[in-house]
């Protein structure tokens, strides 16, 4: 957790709702860091529905393993969130951990172990300590309170600059339902299902396999659409509680994706997904400006999208933009590598909506000064066009700075 907070940090952060059926606490349990909060425990009410989406990873860590599991029974109960240590690549310790975390949150909730759900992020390869949430678990069970979702989103903070948190509030029949979210994430992002930890809570009624498919669509086009730095986590967890609380208000009991009573909910739902990514993509390591990449003119959607993440994850594209270097030619290298049909010659490319090529050359008017200055802003706006067809698509990222490099050179020290 960085001491200066990123310039591209929201400049306001939300009031975040009571969820009726969700409780919070967040403890000191030394896992890695001192003086700070390191354990996030939400409670939640019996009847809870889960869903997630995890990584792709092929070595994917302990908590990814044990939640993939248990999200099978679609109910949950609490949720255990460490930072500090990802209990990834500890092998079999990293398993015994994890049994021994939700055995003891399960005792100190009341519950099954199977409704124990767990996350863990901070260093690889160190094995996790789960006997220090022994008596800590229980103390939070005990003062779990429906409330500061700014403290949780705190506790899970490794390299963040500052907390990540957004809410929505809609209409589900005759009442009104409330979706709050909060994630972490600043490196090793590159998303395969899901981007570093992020956890969704809503009171709206919604079954498992309802809430399951909403939320495997809603991260493709916002966490699936950031990259920071082209790696993917072995930790990638993206969970959604829904209590149903709200039912005892006229909220209908929602069992399919597809019901036309959901459409609100579904654009609220989305609009907090892309929040909360578009936070991360703020706080990438090291960063000093937020990138937006959009591909239009493509073959297809899925063309478009393999494109923009070419250049998205290409190291000299966002060297040239942290030196505010208009470099076009860096644009048009990432185009070529992605593998997707483009025409050098029907190739457009703008900056900030200043265009600096256009039909495979030098665009006529294009001004150095011009577009020089266009470039010292915080937001710069890249955009490509193919001219090959209708498909578009647009991807967030960052520049690279020497702090990245900084940050990730002392990250085990």
């Amino acid at each position: 957790m960085s001491s200066s907070v990123s310039p591209l940090a929201p400049k306001t952060v939300p009031d975040m709702p009571v969820i009726a059926g969700v409780r919070l606490a967040t403890a000191e349990a030394g896992i890695r860091y001192k003086n700070r909060t390191d354990v996030l425990l939400a409670v939640m009410d019996k009847g809870t529905a889960v869903a997630g989406v995890f990584t792709k990873s092929k070595c994917p860590s302990a908590p990814v393993e044990w939640c993939r599991a248990k999200l099978r029974g679609g109910k949950a109960r609490a949720l255990v969130v460490n930072s500090g240590n990802a209990n990834a690549f500890t092998g079999k310790t990293g398993r015994s951990s994890t049994a021994l975390t939700a055995k003891i949150a399960a005792k100190a909730i009341g519950c099954s172990e199977g409704e124990i759900f767990l996350a863990s992020t901070g260093v690889i390869g160190e094995p996790l300590d789960a006997t220090k949430f022994d008596g800590v678990l229980g103390r939070l069970a005990e003062t779990a309170e429906p409330g500061d979702y700014l403290a949780a989103a705190k506790a899970i903070m490794t390299t963040d600059t500052f907390p990540k948190v957004a809410t929505a509030t809609v209409k589900l029949g005759k009442a009104k339902v409330t979706i709050n979210g909060m994630a972490k994430g600043a490196g090793m992002i590159a998303p395969d299902m899901a981007t570093m930890l992020s956890f969704i809570f809503t009171d709206a009624p919604i079954a498992p396999a309802a809430l399951q498919a909403l939320l495997k669509s809603g991260v493709e086009d916002t966490f699936n659409a950031v990259t920071i730095d082209g790696d993917t986590s072995t930790s990638d967890t993206l969970l959604a509680f829904a209590t149903g609380a709200a039912a005892e208000h006229g909220a209908p009991k929602i069992s399919r994706a597809s019901d036309p009573r959901l459409k609100a909910f579904v654009k609220a739902f989305n609009q907090v997904l892309a929040n909360l990514s578009e936070q991360v993509a703020r706080d990438g390591e090291g960063a000093r400006k937020l990138v937006e990449i959009t591909v239009e003119g493509a073959k297809t959607k899925a063309s478009a999208r393999k494109i923009a993440m070419s250049i998205a994850n290409s190291p000299l594209v966002k060297t040239a933009i942290a030196g505010e270097d208009a470099n076009w030619g860096r644009v048009v290298m990432a185009v070529g590598k992605a593998g997707e049909p483009a025409d050098r010659d029907k190739l457009s490319i703008s900056f900030n909506g200043i265009r600096v090529a256009k039909s495979g050359a030098r665009d006529p008017s294009y001004d150095e000064a011009q577009v020089s200055e266009a470039m010292k802003a915080p937001e710069i706006a890249i955009k490509v066009s193919l001219g090959l067809g209708k498909g578009r698509d647009r991807v967030l990222t960052c520049d690279l700075t020497k702090e990245y490099v900084a940050i990730n050179g002392d990250y085990r020290s």
